[in-house]
């Protein structure tokens, strides 16, 4: 069941907590199937007015970008050097309340690209644990994922925190057994769109 705030406890959201639930009830309205997830972040959300700070430890909210190209037929995946995994560009909000904005700014510092432009709604949602490492405790990601288009070239810069980047093919990746469950799921989602 969807988190729905009481009057009273409404008021006591700040205005970002607001906005995300409000975009997590337009994400639900596109994705009925998906309500169960939706229902874990706006619980989240609503119950953290810090959750796009990277300090809370139970986890925080991220943006992600499905950076794809001008023909919308190919995505860019890196192969992330910490987990060791390709996956969508995105990273921590560090404070930041507007979750595609991170989207785009991990997208720009991720890929050295230019001219990137992002969709204002919420394109897939994915909670997921991130493994202790060091002095960092395991904790979750609410990861907030958004369409981040390419219109520019398409010569990326492979930077600190990937072992490398790749276009892929959107319709492969839908089929790839060896993929990220996450990441063919948004193939799947990208290529049923209208």
């Amino acid at each position: 069941m969807t988190h729905k705030p009481t009057v009273e406890s409404a008021h006591s959201l700040q205005p970002w907590q607001r906005d995300w639930l409000a975009a997590f009830a337009r994400y639900a309205s596109r994705h009925p199937a998906e309500r169960a997830v939706v229902s874990v972040f706006s619980d989240f959300a609503a119950a953290h007015a810090d959750a796009a700070e990277r300090r809370l430890a139970a986890g925080h909210l991220t943006g992600s970008a499905w950076l794809v190209d001008a023909g919308g037929m190919r995505v860019l995946l890196t192969h992330h050097r910490k987990l060791d995994r390709w996956l969508q560009l995105g990273g921590h909000a560090d404070g930041d309340v507007d979750l595609a904005r991170v989207a785009l700014r991990e997208a720009e510092e991720e890929s050295g690209l230019r001219g990137l432009v992002v969709e204002p709604e919420i394109f897939d949602l994915d909670r997921h644990e991130i493994p202790a490492r060091g002095h960092e405790p395991a904790h979750w990601h609410y990861d907030v994922r958004y369409v981040v288009c390419a219109l520019g070239r398409e010569d990326f810069i492979v930077g600190d925190e990937s072992h490398a980047l790749a276009w892929r093919d959107i319709a492969a990746l839908a089929d790839d057994e060896a993929a990220d469950a996450s990441l063919r799921r948004m193939a799947r989602k990208w290529l049923e769109q209208p």
